[in-house]
């Protein structure tokens, strides 16, 4: 087994090095900005890019040019002292990269779209070692691979967004000893004609640590300043018994979670059962699987957030990301913990899971986390696939990038 090499980039001239250096020696390249990723944590395989060092970040106006190796923690401080955001994950710590090659579902999605929605520009160190600018209206087709297809193409050193106004924001967190079903079940109905600038999410998880206390709980958050807004549209769930109310005016900077980190930095995560989907419609039979996971598997979590609004007025054909016409992204999984997770409790966690997963229109790659070559189609639709091929064909050839959910 080789040892990783390690290439700790300080200026786009340093990736366009590593990059030769990688294709004459036939290593496959991880990329790393943020460093949540699977393959970051893979230390024995070809090489390892990390773009920390590269995380400028510019503002015009409303043009926003990020550097490959920044985090969205670091953007959204920045924005901030502009009154301006883009639509980015909810962690502070999640490489800007990583999260926008894949899509970037978020707490703005429906009202601004996913994070690829506001890319209208890139710079990338292909595979052949040129510097590319591309955009709607340059290399259109590896500008539209970039929208949600990956790594697959090149490393991308510079991003560039069109941000947006955003002044203030409402948070609001139901939580108590309340029926989770009729708290599912009142959240989609609220949800479904709601003002695009409300988006939820909704978790039951297990005691792990402070950042996510135990048990089902929703938060919501309204792009703008109308507390009284919020609390209207989401009246039937403050009012079911047992559901106890917060609702504060935080800067958006300061509701992205800091990802705890582990006592020993070597520790590997349990490994998770489980996956992720894009569904058209929280329908009751899906509510009634997701809480009987979570009841019959205590090791184990469900994540639901809402779609709709920007997120599904985007045309299929416009990006490569899949399933505009869901409504609503659903995780379950449970913990594989050594000693308290036995093979008769994998087997039925992943029994329970394929039954779950069976209604859903597609995967969302940025929450899949491990390499399967076999599911890589099944996270877009099968016209983008087959363009996706045919950028990969164009621009990387040789598979040089294909430390990801690879196209081939």
């Amino acid at each position: 087994m080789t040892e990783q090499l390690i290439i700790r980039a300080r200026s786009v001239d340093d990736v366009v090095e590593a990059v030769g250096r990688a294709r004459r020696e036939g290593l496959g390249i991880t990329v790393v900005a943020g460093g949540h990723g699977p393959w970051s944590r893979n230390p024995d395989e070809g090489m390892r890019i990390e773009l920390s060092a590269i995380a400028g970040i510019d503002i015009d106006g409303t043009t926003v040019r990020v550097g490959g190796g920044a985090t969205w923690g670091a953007v959204a401080a920045r924005l901030a002292d502009h009154g301006l955001a883009i639509s980015s994950g909810d962690t502070a710590s999640v490489g800007v990269g990583g999260l926008t090659l894949g899509g970037g579902i978020g707490w703005m999605t429906r009202l601004w779209g996913l994070a690829v929605d506001q890319l209208v520009g890139a710079q990338v160190v292909t595979a052949s070692g040129e510097v590319v600018e591309t955009s709607a209206t340059r290399h259109s087709g590896l500008f539209w691979g970039l929208r949600g297809g990956g790594g697959n193409f090149g490393v991308v050193t510079r991003f560039d967004f069109a941000a947006h106004p955003l002044p203030a924001i409402v948070h609001a967190e139901y939580s108590g000893d309340t029926d989770a079903a009729a708290l599912l079940r009142a959240t989609r109905e609220a949800l479904r004609d709601a003002p695009r600038e409300l988006t939820v999410t909704y978790m039951d998880v297990p005691p792990m640590d402070p950042s996510a206390p135990a048990g089902a709980r929703l938060i919501a958050v309204w792009a703008g300043a109308e507390e009284d807004a919020l609390r209207e549209v989401l009246a039937p769930i403050g009012a079911l018994d047992g559901v106890e109310t917060a609702i504060t005016t935080p800067a958006y900077r300061d509701i992205l979670m800091e990802m705890p980190q582990p006592d020993d930095p070597d520790q590997q995560p349990p490994g998770f059962i489980g996956g992720n989907g894009l569904f058209a419609e929280l329908d009751d039979d899906l509510i009634a699987r997701l809480i009987a996971f979570r009841a019959d598997h205590p090791a184990s979590v469900v994540f639901l957030r809402s779609l709709g609004g920007a997120f599904g007025e985007v045309p299929q054909e416009s990006t490569a990301f899949p399933a505009r016409d869901a409504t609503w992204f659903v995780m379950a999984g449970g913990f594989d913990i050594p000693g308290l997770v036995d093979d008769g409790a994998r087997a039925a966690i992943a029994a329970d899971w394929s039954r779950i997963e069976a209604g859903r229109l597609a995967e969302y790659g940025n929450f899949a986390d491990t390499e399967r070559p076999e599911a890589v189609p099944g996270m877009f639709t099968g016209a983008a696939y087959e363009r996706l091929r045919a950028v990969k064909a164009e621009w990387d050839p040789q598979n040089v990038f294909r430390r990801n959910h690879n196209i081939v």
